[in-house]
């Protein structure tokens, strides 16, 4: 009964993995649906580089501001450290500004471009 379950399964299981698709059409098509594999062009590539840099800024921004309000509940009156989470929350707004500002001129000033040399 071993050996009949046994060669039953060997001869199914290749089926069940698909490893009769020698032509490679299986491999594309589950890295196209699974792993969001594209054939892009180069435009869609900085997009997606430029949202993840924006992505990790935000993270970045978040952390300090938690950590200037840290060293701020820490200092217990300690002038010079609650100061140093005033500059830290300060300077760190300061940056994020700046940087949305430069996406928000850029992408305005790109779509200006594309929309005029289009028509």
């Amino acid at each position: 009964m071993k050996k009949t379950i046994a060669s039953i399964a060997a001869f199914f299981l290749p089926l069940a993995a698909k490893a009769q698709d020698l032509g490679g059409s299986l491999l594309k098509t589950t890295a196209e649906k699974n792993a969001g594999y594209k054939d892009t062009s180069i435009d869609v590539i900085i997009g997606t580089v430029i949202t993840a840099l924006l992505a990790i800024l935000g993270v970045i921004f978040l952390v300090l501001i938690v950590y200037a309000g840290y060293i701020w509940m820490i200092a217990r009156g300690d002038e010079a450290k609650v100061e140093k989470s005033k500059n830290t929350i300060i300077n760190s707004t300061i940056g994020l500004i700046i940087v949305l500002g430069a996406y928000a001129i850029t992408h305005y000033i790109l779509a200006a471009v594309l929309t005029t040399t289009i028509k």
